[in-house]
């Protein structure tokens, strides 16, 4: 048991690794000991609080030179006693006995507060902890952006990164054979890395869970390119995103406690493209590239201030909480409402009108249609809106 009477809070990284997990135990450990805590991290995430529990002191001295590491100092895993989330909406209860084990040990170190650093299926368990009685806060981390309540959660900048320069690559090899390039990337059930690396890395199509397609429509597309003498195509595929059939595409079955492994859908799209088009075709998987490596500037800073912020919570007391970016603040909501839902793209949102805009094709339709239909201003509604009383000096910029 600990004999200091210093405040002690503790730290864990749970589930998958992701850029920027170092910056936020560098933060919030820099926060917590200006305040006067200390710090105590718990390796391999969740599986370090319960017996034989493993923890490391988190100094100044040992947290000082990670900001820009990627990975995790704390270690983790996403199985073993602690899965709490088997697929997209299945969600398993942990055993009564264990969290109970948990709140012992954590009651014996004298922890004044757990931040809980994780996505969806760690955040579950983290309220599971919190309705067990265990003082916990949480940070949302996900490379997918999946979670609800947050606009953003850090490691997905990182790896829109990762897939955007992909793309950069596969542009000029694709331009120089006139091949179809099929970029495979991650996300689970959600197409915000394929959405997002697709707008900034200049793909032609982008294919995601929210959107259905059918092949035809993407030959289509890739004829119309054709037919304007660009002889190429970029197709980005997330993971998740289900064939014209209806089928997801697995990489394995997997036991019954864990999830199932997502990909393949890149080659299977890859290998009908060729077949249908005859013209040869490449597929490319980023996998866990996308997980791996330094965090962007601005995943390093969004890592920051939520880990700043997880002990602004912990100070006021607000247990059971989640930080969150609501640009341009950091707030907070709790646990329960962030990981009620997946967070999806939405098919109408400003993100996919802009790719439309641009001809950029989602294979749900053949041909190019104006996705602002309703959008064109008229005079009369200029006025309404903006209360203008006098249009003459607005007639040549507003076509009035």
């Amino acid at each position: 048991m600990q004999t200091d009477q210093r405040r002690t809070i503790g730290i864990l990284t749970g589930g998958g690794d992701c850029p920027g997990l170092n910056a936020v135990i560098r933060a919030a450990t820099k926060s917590a000991i200006h305040l006067g805590y200390q710090v105590l991290g718990f390796r391999k995430g969740f599986e370090g609080l319960a017996d034989p529990v493993s923890t490391m002191p988190l100094t100044l001295e040992n947290t000082f030179d990670i900001l820009d590491r990627g990975g995790t100092i704390l270690g983790s895993t996403n199985k073993g006693r602690f899965s709490a989330k088997i697929g997209k909406d299945d969600r398993r209860a942990i055993d009564p006995e264990l969290l109970a084990c948990v709140k012992r040990n954590l009651e014996e170190l004298q922890i004044d507060g757990l931040i809980c650093i994780g996505g969806d299926g760690s955040l579950s368990i983290a309220q599971q902890l919190f309705e067990t009685g265990v003082p916990v806060v949480a940070v949302p981390k996900t490379i997918d952006n999946d979670l609800s309540c947050t606009a953003f959660t850090f490691g997905f900048d990182s790896a829109v990164a990762c897939a955007a320069n992909a793309l950069d690559r596969l542009h000029t090899t694709a331009a120089s054979h006139e091949r179809i390039m099929v970029l495979e990337v991650m996300g689970r059930h959600t197409g915000w890395i394929a959405l997002h690396a697709g707008l900034a890395g200049g793909g032609d199509v982008i294919l995601i869970p929210e959107i259905p397609w059918s092949y035809e429509n993407v030959c289509a597309k890739v004829i119309q390119r054709q037919q304007m003498g660009k002889l190429f195509t970029l197709v980005v595929v997330a993971e998740g995103a289900q064939l014209p059939s209806g089928e997801q595409v697995t990489l394995e079955t997997v036991a019954k406690d864990r999830q199932t492994r997502l990909g393949g859908i890149g080659q299977t799209i890859a290998s009908e493209l060729q077949e249908r088009l005859k013209t040869e075709t490449r597929c490319v998987v980023l996998g866990h590239l996308q997980r791996g490596g330094t965090p962007t500037y601005f995943d390093r800073g969004l890592s920051t201030q939520f880990g700043a912020h997880a002990i602004r919570l912990i100070e006021e007391r607000r247990f059971g909480e989640m930080v969150r970016y609501a640009p341009p603040d950091i707030s907070s909501v709790p646990i329960s409402h962030a990981i009620k839902q997946l967070s999806l793209v939405d098919p109408s949102g400003s993100a996919v009108q802009a790719a439309r805009a641009m001809n950029v094709s989602f294979g749900d339709q053949s041909q190019f249609c104006n996705p602002f239909p309703a959008s064109q201003v008229t005079a009369k509604t200029f006025v309404e809106q903006y209360d203008v009383t006098d249009l003459s000096e607005l007639a040549l910029d507003c076509d009035l």
